[in-house]
């Protein structure tokens, strides 16, 4: 049945199911009904052991031949799309809803490449693989109130959704959430290696500044602004200004993060240019 609603049972192809798509599936599977799904075929030429159990218990359909289904999910990585789109083509019908994770591929090399009209691109970040992460989308212009709420539906096993944004921001996503968790690593890793520098043991200062992110990241997720957190722990003249001192003179901090994301954008930008030159 076409995806007219979000609470319409639909038939669902994932194409991919590595860490990125198994964790979408996972979250579908939960239960009878979620995301709407009546079928999920998963096209995999290697399936892990998940998804080979899935098959065994009757819950997937896999590596079936194509026929056209209501949505079509594609978590493949993007310099394979490719080769594997004159495949994919099989599964789509004139009004399937095509879901696209792969990063740099357009919604425009989406839809010459399958015939789609429906597309949904969107952009997940690594914590999405344990439903933690925050996923952007934007939708082709021929995507109404139905495709908003099921793209939105099928990605949440990811995390937190962000959406509609206008195509042109995708590469400002990528440079944010995309490529941010690896900012956040090397904070935890930076201060690892002062924690030893100021005479702390390697495991004594892994410990302390890994908990850390956590725990402020846990602060984060309640709801609190950056600013008024930050201000929360500086006390006029303790330790926490000291250290800010060095961290916020001339913008010093700020003003890295904005470059380091202008270049993340600038580089998203130029591996689509180079994804659809493969094409």
């Amino acid at each position: 049945m076409p995806a007219g609603s979000a609470n319409e049972l639909k038939q669902a192809v994932l194409v991919g199911a590595g860490r990125m798509g198994a964790a979408m599936a996972r979250g579908w599977l939960r239960g009878p009904g979620d995301a709407g799904l009546s079928l999920l075929h998963i096209v995999e030429p290697e399936p892990s052991e998940e998804v080979a159990a899935w098959k065994k218990a009757g819950r997937i359909a896999l590596n079936d031949a194509a026929n056209p289904v209501d949505v079509a999910v594609l978590a493949v990585k993007p310099q394979g799309f490719a080769k594997v789109a004159p495949g994919l083509a099989g599964w789509i019908g004139p009004r399937t809803l095509v879901v696209s994770i792969m990063a740099g591929v357009t919604i425009r090399g989406i839809s010459e490449a399958l015939g789609a009209t429906k597309v949904a691109r969107a952009m997940p970040n690594t914590p999405g693989a344990i439903g933690k992460g925050v996923t952007g989308y934007a939708l082709s212009q021929d995507c109404g109130a139905a495709e908003k709420a099921a793209t939105e539906q099928l990605l949440a096993p990811l995390g937190g959704v962000v959406g509609p944004l206008d195509e042109s921001r995708i590469d400002a996503v990528t440079a944010v959430s995309g490529s941010g968790p690896a900012y956040v690593f090397l904070l935890a890793e930076a201060l690892e290696g002062a924690a030893v520098s100021a005479g702390l043991d390697r495991g004594t200062a892994a410990q302390l500044a890994r908990q850390t992110v956590i725990g402020a990241g846990a602060l984060l997720a309640e709801g609190g602004d950056p600013a008024d957190l930050r201000k929360a722990v500086t006390s006029p003249g303790g330790t926490t200004a000291a250290a800010l001192d060095i961290l916020m003179s001339n913008d010093t901090l700020t003003d890295l993060i904005r470059r380091a994301v202008e270049a993340a954008a600038k580089r998203s930008a130029e591996l689509s240019g180079e994804v659809a030159k493969k094409a």
